[in-house]
């Protein structure tokens, strides 16, 4: 195993950066990217808006070595700690042009009129340079979502669409295409071993194997974990947490493998929504529908799978759709590994099955058999970027006969936990599939839970949801 390292090495536009964070004054391991930035001189284009990754004015372009090629993903730079650069080059509204040579992107902004006050156009256009780098002429869907991310208060989403589709049609060819054989270059020569920070206040551990990883979860078993850290950034950015220890699984190949045969998926816990949305369209439907309405492009670029189903957070939007696929999640440790089902995995609020030295390895969600339909439901006051009220996770086979021959309804937003709705299972099978036992059934909601009011909602709306949701997923599925 390579000897780890306190130094990361970055590219920031075409310049590279060495930072010691035992002894850089000011910086330390999460330290977030946006404050980073914002620190040095002639980078304050990035904005901080929310610092929780809603609005979009911290938007910065990631670029990864992908197969010899540079893969460029928008990200919220104020969800993303100092290390999680190591490796990458680092783009900002800085890089993209002058005023005497403005980057195609720019330049459509100015023909649309797509900027009033300004403060959200930085973060604006670096998702349209994601865009313009990755897709050539897109559609009006690919588009909107590329801009879910982003926040305008004042120019309206028109002028900024249309910038999009005025620019991104020169199949991504810029001054960045120029130099990318000098960034891959300098990219290639970062070391690739593992990164080990220590510091009066704080460690920050990123492994570059599973089996270091799960070295150093057994040596320091209260070690919090992170992949995308979209989720646990929040404490630092919104709580001003100081967090002393964490484990940044981001940089495992193990956690990023994937894989397809017969019988379903093969997914590594640390890969991307965004990459896990695209590859299960076709044939895993209620998950990509889950995932089409899960944050933003921004966030589903750093977010994980096992990040989400770890946190187990009772309205996290993954869990229920997961139970109704009946996955299995892997659990890895330095003694072995074993498989849980998804719909045993989590024991209560913010718990689950993992132990203090397991790490969650790979999620395998198996294709439904031909007589099982699966459909995923989230409720929520907006469509995009925003946290469920009540979502679901529903599936059933039925026979030949129309009988239910299994049932799942699991429900989040409802309970403590992600739960299912055990009495209305009961009472569901093996009986038909019809309207008068659907209606009947509906009423054993109300004794399967017992939700609470919150800001998103008061019990009793949650429970006409939950109650309305089961009515939809039979009307889906009469079609």
């Amino acid at each position: 195993m390579k000897t780890a390292s306190s130094t990361i090495s970055f590219v920031l536009g075409n310049e590279m950066v060495n930072l010691d964070l035992d002894d850089t004054f000011g910086n330390t391991p999460i330290t977030t990217v946006l404050n980073f930035l914002r620190s040095r001189p002639g980078f304050t284009g990035s904005k901080e808006g929310c610092a929780e990754g809603d609005c979009g004015a911290c938007t910065v372009v990631l670029g990864s070595l992908s197969d010899g090629q540079i893969a460029y993903t928008a990200i919220d730079a104020c969800l993303v700690f100092l290390p999680m650069l190591h490796g990458k080059q680092l783009l900002t509204v800085e890089h993209l042009g002058s005023s005497s040579d403005l980057h195609p992107v720019q330049s459509a902004m100015i023909k649309t009129d797509g900027s009033q006050c300004g403060y959200c156009t930085p973060g604006f256009v670096m998702s349209l340079l994601a865009l313009y780098k990755n897709h050539n002429q897109p559609s009006k869907e690919v588009v909107e979502d590329a801009l879910t991310g982003n926040l305008c208060r004042c120019t309206g989403y028109r002028s900024i669409a249309e910038a999009a589709a005025l620019s991104c049609n020169n199949e991504g060819k810029d001054h960045f295409t120029e130099n990318e054989d000098e960034i891959i270059g300098l990219l290639a020569h970062i070391h690739k071993a593992g990164i080990a920070i220590n510091t009066d206040k704080h460690q920050y551990f990123r492994p570059a194997s599973l089996s270091e990883a799960l070295q150093i979860k057994k040596s320091t078993p209260e070690v919090l974990l992170i992949n995308g850290a979209t989720d646990i950034a929040l404490r630092v950015t919104k709580l001003k947490e100081d967090l002393p220890a964490i484990l940044d699984l981001g940089n495992v190949p193990e956690l990023k493998a994937v894989g397809m045969d017969e019988n379903g998926y093969y997914i590594g816990a640390g890969v991307a929504l965004e990459t896990v949305k695209e590859m299960v369209k076709e044939r895993l439907p209620a998950l990509y529908d889950m995932l089409a309405v899960f944050g933003s492009k921004q966030i589903r670029e750093l977010a994980t799978l096992g990040g989400n189903i770890g946190s187990a957070s009772p309205i996290g939007d993954l869990p229920p759709v997961l139970m109704a696929y009946n996955a299995k999640i892997v659990l890895a440790s330095s003694d072995g590994e074993r498989e849980i089902p998804m719909r045993d995995f989590i024991t209560g609020y913010r718990t689950t099955q993992r132990t203090e030295l397991e790490i969650i390895k790979s999620i395998t969600i198996p294709y439904p058999g031909e007589h099982i339909e699966v459909r995923s439901y989230k409720i929520s006051k907006r469509k995009d970027l925003d946290i469920s009220t009540v979502s679901g996770g529903f599936s059933i086979g039925r026979d030949k006969d129309g009988l239910v021959t299994e049932i799942c309804l699991a429900y989040g937003g409802m309970a403590a936990l992600t739960k299912r709705a055990a009495r209305t299972e009961a009472a569901l099978l093996g009986k038909a599939w019809n309207r008068k036992n659907i209606e009947a059934a509906m009423n054993l909601v109300d004794e399967d839970f017992e939700p609470i009011s919150d800001a998103r909602a008061q019990a009793e709306g949650r429970a006409v949801m939950a109650r309305n949701l089961i009515m939809k997923f039979w009307t889906d599925t009469m079609r």
